[in-house]
């Protein structure tokens, strides 16, 4: 089990890693913000210091915009985050994966033109794998729940992620299979197994899914087991791949973000043993404790 940093949202990054680490937790995945907010030189140190894996860095992406000025500004922010992912992949113990999780971008302002803003992703993905690779870096693109193809990523399916990727080596471009975008899709089992047979997974994230949504829909996640996601099927067959990476619990709530961060893992560690641990048939099958 990996925390990602967005479940304990107001922390500070000191604070973050030090509450992960005492609550027996073994890994983190860390937000840009609260890196930037140290600076990079800093947050690989206190991540050294903590003695913790790093499972990811969220996020780059947001490419999805026409040539000019804009477009050169998200590329060069991606580079950034290229570099801050080795960075702390370096700093983080044994067991660290250099996966910066990519969220595509929604349709660009004043258009309507869905398939346009996926060739977009499709080119940005060209410019930017000789330099994910050339700093071992895995760019794992993250579709999201349909809800958010206008604003927030036009990649909507586990497929059409793959499809983007395919054209990579899979060290280089991989995916990130999420239960709250992911649950919903008919074609999931399928696209699960096709991932795991181009070794394109690149990271396993979970939270659950319930109604009514949040006025912002951002804010709609919850703990492992507070929903309807079928944990124990997408577990065992993300497993089934031979999936073998941290699982990052990653939760957008207000409620739970208001919530001190200690009692907060401490909730998350309860449904993540019950709900997807459970489920677990390897030696990965314990939270880290």
């Amino acid at each position: 089990m990996s925390i990602n940093q967005a479940t304990i949202k107001y922390a500070t990054l000191e604070e973050a890693l030090r509450t992960t680490a005492d609550a027996g937790i073994t890994s983190i995945g860390l937000w840009r913000d609260s890196v930037q907010a140290a600076s990079l030189v800093g947050a690989a140190r206190l991540l050294a210091d903590s003695g913790l894996r790093f499972s990811s860095l969220c996020r780059g992406g947001f490419f999805t915009v026409p040539e000019g000025r804009a477009r050169r500004a998200a590329m060069d922010d991606n580079r950034r985050a290229i570099e801050e992912t080795a960075t702390l992949a370096a700093a983080g113990a044994s067991g660290s994966a250099s996966v910066l999780v990519m969220v595509a971008g929604g349709i660009p302002q004043g258009s309507k033109d869905l398939v346009g803003a996926r060739s977009m992703v499709q080119d940005a993905l060209a410019e930017l794998a000789p330099e994910a690779q050339a700093a071992g870096v895995t760019l794992a693109l993250e579709p999201l729940h349909p809800m958010y193809a206008s604003d927030r990523a036009v990649i909507s399916t586990l497929k059409q992620a793959l499809d983007l990727a395919s054209p990579f080596p899979s060290s280089v471009v991989g995916v990130v299979v999420d239960t709250f975008h992911v649950w919903w899709d008919p074609e999931l089992s399928e696209q699960i197994g096709r991932a795991g047979r181009e070794g394109r997974i690149a990271s396993y994230q979970v939270c659950d899914w319930a109604t009514p949504l949040a006025a912002d829909v951002l804010l709609s996640r919850h703990y492992p087991g507070d929903g309807v996601i079928d944990f124990r099927a997408i577990t065992a067959a993300v497993e089934a791949t031979g999936y073998a990476g941290d699982i990052e619990v990653e939760i957008f709530n207000q409620e739970i973000w208001d919530t001190a961060p200690a009692t907060a893992i401490a909730r998350t560690i309860e449904g993540f043993e019950a709900n997807v641990a459970a489920h677990l048939r390897g030696p990965g099958a314990v939270v880290g404790r």
